[in-house]
C-alpha cells in the first residue's frame, strides 16, 4: 500500500527511487513529470514544457483532452470489465464504429501495440494454412530492416536491432529479413512460395523517422497481391492523424485531397494502437476482411482485456475527436511549418545536416554518429529551455507535438530548438 505524505518529494528523490525499486529497462530524460494539458507538461517542481514526443504519438489529441477524460469516467462509473467470457454493450458498438470507419469487415480488439502485432502475425500465419494453402508449419513473413514492432520474443526475432535481440535468443522461426525501401529484395523474397504476409511500417519512427521513397508502398502492395501475400501495415505510431492523413498508407482515409502516398494504398491487414487511446487507457486493434479475419476461430486468440467497455467508449472518443478538430489538417500543415524551419536550421548550423518526416512526425540527424552521447546531451539543454524530446539511435532526434498545437506554438518551440541548437558547440 502507498502511504499519503504532506512531503513533496523531488524530482531527484523520484528519480532515485525508480532507479532503487525498477528494473532498469529504460534511460529517461531527467524530469519527473506530474500534470499535462493539451500540448504541455508540467514536472513536480512546477515547471513547464512543450512536449514534443507525444508518448511516442499516444497522446496525439493532447494531454487530458476533456471529452476522452470525461468518456473515460462516466464509463468507469459504470462497468470496467467483462472479460470476452460474456457480450458488453459498448463492444459491438464499437466493432461496428471502427469497420466503417476505416473500411474493413471486421476488427479484433486488443490493448497494447504489440499485442496487435503479434495479433496480426498470428492471422497472417493462419490465413496462410486455412486460405492461400501453405503447408502446415511452413508459412514465412517478411520483415524489413530497421523495424520496430515491440519487444516480445516473436516479434524482436524480426529486428536486425542488437539491443532488440542480444541475450534473448534463440529467435522465432519462419521469419525473412529484407532491407527497407528495397523494391527488389522484396520482389526476390515474394518468389519464395511459402510466403504468407509482408509487414511494414509506412515510415519508421523508431528507426529514426525513415521515409520511404515515393511510390514505394504503394508498389510493395502491388508486388505482394500478385503472389497472394498479405501486405501488413504497422501503424501503430504513424496512424491516427500523425503523418496529416488519417493512415500513413492513405487507405480509404476520406482525406485523399492531402494525401502524398499516391495511389490509394489498403494494407490486408491493419495494425493501431497509440493514438487510438486518446493516451489515457491502452487500446489496440488489428483489422481485415472476413477472408483473413475469419481464419481464427473461438478459443485461438484472445485477451482478457481486449475490447473492454473503457477502451471501447475512450478509442471512440479519440477518433471522433480526429475529425472533429480537424487533426489531420493541422498535422498536414504545421508539419511543412515545421520542416521549412528545421531547414532554414540546417542552413545555419553545422550540427544538424537533415530533416525528415511527413506531419507532424520529425527529425533532425546531427553530425555524429551513432554511438556519441550528442543527441542525448542536446535533449537535455532542450529540456532546461523548455521542450522534451528524445533522441534515437544517439544521434537522430525525434519531433512529435500533440497534434492540437497551433501555429504560434510550432514556432516558439522552433525557437526554442533553433537557440538550443545555435548555442549548442558543434564536433
Amino acid at each position: 500500500m502507498i502511504k499519503e505524505t504532506n512531503t513533496k518529494l523531488s524530482s531527484v528523490e523520484l528519480m532515485k527511487m525508480e532507479d532503487k525499486y525498477g528494473a532498469h529497462n529504460y534511460h529517461p530524460l531527467p524530469v519527473v513529470l506530474a500534470k499535462g494539458e493539451g500540448v504541455y507538461v508540467w514536472d513536480v517542481e512546477g515547471k513547464k514544457y512543450f512536449d514534443f514526443l507525444s508518448a511516442y504519438s499516444a497522446v496525439n489529441q493532447g494531454h487530458c483532452h476533456p471529452r476522452i477524460v470525461d468518456a473515460l469516467s462516466k464509463q468507469a462509473n459504470t462497468l470496467t470489465l467483462t472479460s470476452r467470457a460474456f457480450y458488453n454493450n459498448r463492444l459491438g458498438e464499437y466493432e461496428k464504429f471502427m469497420s466503417e470507419y476505416f473500411n474493413y469487415d471486421k476488427v479484433l480488439p486488443m490493448n497494447t501495440g504489440v499485442e496487435a502485432v503479434e495479433t496480426a502475425l498470428k492471422l497472417c500465419r493462419k490465413w496462410a494454412y486455412e486460405v492461400k494453402g501453405i503447408p502446415n508449419n511452413e508459412a514465412k513473413i517478411v520483415f524489413v530492416s530497421g523495424n520496430f514492432h515491440g519487444r516480445t520474443m516473436a516479434i524482436i526475432s524480426g529486428s536486425v536491432d542488437p539491443a532488440s535481440t542480444k541475450g534473448f535468443g534463440p529467435y522465432m522461426p519462419g521469419y525473412i529479413i529484407i532491407p527497407y525501401n528495397d523494391l527488389e529484395a522484396l520482389k526476390e523474397a515474394l518468389e519464395d512460395p511459402t510466403v504468407a504476409g509482408f509487414l511494414v511500417e509506412p515510415i519508421q519512427g523508431e528507426a529514426g523517422v525513415v521515409v520511404p521513397d515515393e511510390g514505394y508502398l504503394s508498389k510493395a502492395k502491388a508486388l505482394c497481391a500478385s503472389k497472394k501475400v498479405l501486405f501488413i501495415a504497422d501503424e501503430v505510431q504513424t496512424g491516427i492523424a500523425r503523418t496529416g492523413t488519417l493512415l500513413a498508407t492513405c487507405g480509404n482515409c476520406n482525406c485523399q485531397s492531402h494525401c502524398e502516398n499516391k495511389p490509394e494504398i489498403k494494407p490486408d491487414i491493419l495494425i493501431l494502437g497509440k493514438a487510438l487511446s486518446g493516451g489515457v487507457f491502452p487500446v489496440s486493434a488489428v483489422l481485415a476482411n472476413d477472408e483473413i479475419m475469419l481464419s481464427i476461430k473461438p478459443g485461438e486468440h484472445g485477451s482478457t482485456f481486449g475490447g473492454n467497455p473503457l477502451a471501447c467508449v475512450v478509442a471512440v472518443e479519440a477518433l471522433n475527436i480526429v475529425k472533429e478538430e480537424a487533426l489531420m489538417e493541422n498535422a498536414m500543415r504545421l508539419g511543412k511549418v515545421f520542416r521549412k524551419r528545421m531547414q532554414d536550421l540546417v542552413d545555419k548550423s553545422d550540427l544538424v545536416t537533415l530533416v525528415r518526416g511527413k506531419g507532424l512526425l520529425n527529425a533532425i540527424v546531427i553530425n555524429d554518429d551513432e554511438e556519441s552521447s550528442t543527441g542525448w546531451d542536446i535533449c537535455v539543454a532542450l529540456k532546461e529551455n523548455g521542450l522534451l524530446a528524445k533522441p534515437t539511435h544517439g544521434n537522430i532526434i525525434r519531433f512529435a507535438p500533440p497534434l492540437v498545437i497551433t501555429e504560434e506554438q510550432i514556432h516558439a518551440c522552433c525557437d526554442i530548438i533553433e537557440k538550443t541548437i545555435l548555442a549548442f558547440p558543434a564536433n
